[in-house]
């Protein structure tokens, strides 16, 4: 029992010790509440893994709450793919809801906020009401309008919601403590002017909630009963207990219950971003084609890249949860995906930069079958048969004109073993018209065979390969880093460290005859060259592969 509680992490205990003592009759729910601005990315992700995971391992539910209170920003789309993202990190709500499911109850509680002389309408501008509010070791200065009459905070709130107040023109305050030391409780806004269709109440409201005003009361009226968020949510925490006494207050009949909120680290990773703002503007800027471009750390990016739900998993299982922000190395995420690809991807002859092998002693038309494992670490998924034939196709950069000692591939007169087959001896090569090479010619020794008792000769280099006729062509994209340096986050334009080589597609490539049934999103181990999945965008005449990591860590790729 011991040991299971050294594996909890410190908000399962926190849980345990609730279910424990019978907070709440034993109830568990928990909610995530993504505003639908933006895709969800791998930070996200984390936060998932939490609020369902928690719900899943105790018996608890877990609701899908759109946090919608701001309509200039949201969009259809962006619900969409988050449904999307959640089901396919293998995660079920037990309700949908939105914030402004709730504008109504939200209404009624900033009305009374205003009746108990609580609330005011304020009539500064944004900067004007920043300006007043002082620093952290100065007190703020009261607003002139912050005595109004009850009567007259509650006119101009209802003007404001009928359209009758331009935007930036009032804004409904809290009357809390303008000498506060937290800076939220000096008369925060939780009310303020937008003339914007909102995607599912319209032109209903014009008047809308502050997301610190929605946020704790959403989660009073669900039941939730650990409201889990990040560590830049703790000093807002205090002010969500204030408007849930308020709101108490005028709920008795609510009894002992409230939600109690816990924190944990955000994910931070070397060489990205998470800002959803910054992650828009790579988008409408044209700096990547999109949310789902895989060099984004967007889930519907690392999905298209080829990472797999459970190397999600696997890896913010690695890096925990505590209440230390840190910097996490991209290459563990890497890791992740590379140490689940290894047991279940199919290992596959592919050729990126073709460069033509002429066996100049191997029968023309003489085809033979060889036997490729599908799989050294799991036996159940059996072999495949690759056609040998006399004229073949190698990485270009595994043959060298003049080789230096150590270099165990393709030269003049040296001997490599072609992965499946035969040992073969570089006899010669051809250049075109530019100096190029364009043809190398080998001769094989047929007491070589692979997996024959006289195959027992060594050689140090073994090469990957795939025959001329029996080969299909296709586009290989390798994908690399998004940024060149490690924190992009910390620099003043993150535009500018944009990593030009990001990208690089090959449109010659040649792949086994194997793969021309591939479909989307399946894996492949390139053998000698990574793990790479078929592109959502290829067709019965045109398969894409991306690269979604090399074979070995590497910060170098």
């Amino acid at each position: 029992m011991e040991e299971n509680k050294k594996n909890l992490n410190f908000i399962e205990l926190i849980v345990e010790k609730d279910l424990a003592k019978g907070l709440n009759e034993g109830r568990i729910q928990t909610r995530f509440p993504p505003e639908p601005n933006g895709y969800l990315h791998i930070g996200h992700a984390k936060a998932i893994c939490m609020d369902f995971g928690i719900a899943q391992k105790y018996d608890g539910i877990c609701n899908l709450r759109f946090d919608d209170t701001n309509p200039t920003k949201e969009d259809v789309e962006y619900v969409d793919s988050i449904m999307e993202d959640i089901q396919w990190l293998g995660y079920h709500w037990e309700n949908i809801y939105y914030a402004s499911d709730y504008f109504p109850q939200l209404w009624n509680f900033a009305i009374q906020l205003i009746q108990a002389g609580k609330a005011y309408i304020d009539e500064q501008s944004a900067e004007e009401i920043a300006r007043q509010k002082g620093s952290p070791t100065q007190a703020g200065t009261l607003s002139p309008y912050r005595d109004r009459p009850i009567e007259e905070s509650l006119k101009l709130f209802h003007q404001m919601n009928e359209g009758l107040i331009p935007e930036g023109k009032m804004a409904l305050r809290a009357k809390i403590d303008m000498a506060s030391p937290n800076m939220h409780f000096r008369d925060p806004i939780i009310y303020r002017v937008i003339h914007y269709p909102h995607h599912r109440t319209g032109t209903q409201w014009r008047a809308y909630p502050m997301y610190d005003f929605a946020h704790g009361q959403s989660d009073y009226f669900e039941g939730v009963t650990h409201s889990i968020c990040t560590l830049e949510f703790e000093v807002h925490r205090p002010l969500y207990d204030w408007f849930i006494d308020e709101l108490k207050i005028m709920r008795p009949e609510d009894g002992d219950y409230r939600p109690r909120q816990f924190e944990f680290n955000r994910l931070n990773l070397t060489y990205t971003i998470m800002s959803k703002r910054k992650l828009l503007q790579l988008v409408q800027e044209g700096l990547v084609n999109g949310w789902d471009d895989p060099r984004m750390p967007t889930l519907t990016g690392l999905r298209r890249r080829g990472y797999t739900p459970e190397s999600i998993h696997n890896f913010i299982h690695k890096i925990g949860y505590t209440k230390f922000e840190a910097l996490i190395d991209i290459a563990l995420l890497e890791h992740s995906v590379r140490e689940d690809l290894n047991g279940k991807a199919k290992r596959v002859s592919a050729v990126i930069d073709p460069l033509k092998l002429t066996i100049v002693n191997y029968p023309e038309g003489k085809i033979e079958r060889m036997e490729a494992v599908n799989n050294p670490e799991d036996e159940s998924m059996g072999s495949h048969e690759i056609a040998f034939t006399r004229e073949l196709w190698i990485e270009r950069e595994d043959f060298m004109e003049t080789a230096p000692p150590k270099f165990f591939r393709m030269a003049p007169g040296q001997e490599v073993r072609l992965k499946n087959a035969y040992i073969v001896r570089c006899t010669g090569f051809k250049k075109d018209a530019n100096g190029n090479i364009e043809e190398i010619f080998a001769e094989y020794d047929p007491q070589t065979k692979s997996g024959t008792p006289e195959s027992k000769r060594k050689v140090k280099g073994t090469l990957h390969w795939v025959s001329v006729p029996y080969s299909i062509p296709a586009e290989v994209r390798l994908y690399d880093r998004l940024f060149k340096i490690e924190n992009p986050a910390e620099e003043k334009d993150f535009r500018e460290c944009l990593n030009p080589n990001s990208l690089a597609i090959k449109t010659n490539a040649r792949v086994e005859k194997e793969l021309e049934t591939a479909q989307p999103f399946d894996s492949f181990q390139f053998q000698r060259l990574g793990y790479f999945n078929v592109d959502p965008d290829s067709t019965e005449n045109r398969l894409i592969f991306n690269r979604t990591v090399s074979l070995k860590d590497s910060k170098n790729k």
